[in-house]
């Protein structure tokens, strides 16, 4: 018997749970992402390294995601894709601008972001992994 996979609930499952990690390691670790993204400021090549890197996680979940309006977590994680995609091509554009508005954002809200991260993250995994049962 055929079985048909589900682009959606895993993309939506995948992507969750990476972001429930990373939120988990940031409050373990208070500072963490300000310190990467001072890193990545320094450093051309983790610049273009990372813009790719997103560039392509980002067209990977919107092209093998559906657009399908009667179902809102295609329409999430399509969305998501797509405004990955385009913050890539900013990263890789203006990265020096953009990397000093998000260390100005991160120092500011330390704890902030890992648990709207967290929160997020938990969500699109629960809403990914419901799609299996």
């Amino acid at each position: 018997m055929l079985q048909t996979i589900d682009p959606v609930a895993w993309s939506a499952t995948l992507l969750g749970l990476f972001g429930a990690a990373v939120a988990i390691g940031a409050l373990r670790q208070p500072g963490i992402w300000a310190q990467m993204v001072e890193e990545i400021e320094k450093s051309p090549a983790l610049q273009l390294l990372s813009g790719f890197a997103e560039l392509f996680v980002g067209a990977a979940i919107y092209l093998l995601n559906p657009w399908d309006p009667n179902d809102l977590l295609s329409i999430l994680m399509k969305g998501l894709g797509g405004l990955m995609m385009a913050e890539a091509l900013v990263v890789m554009a203006i990265s020096d601008l953009y990397f000093q508005t998000w260390l100005k954002n991160l120092a500011a809200m330390r704890r902030g972001w890992p648990v709207v991260t967290l929160l997020i993250g938990a969500g699109l995994a629960c809403a990914g992994m419901l799609r299996f049962v």
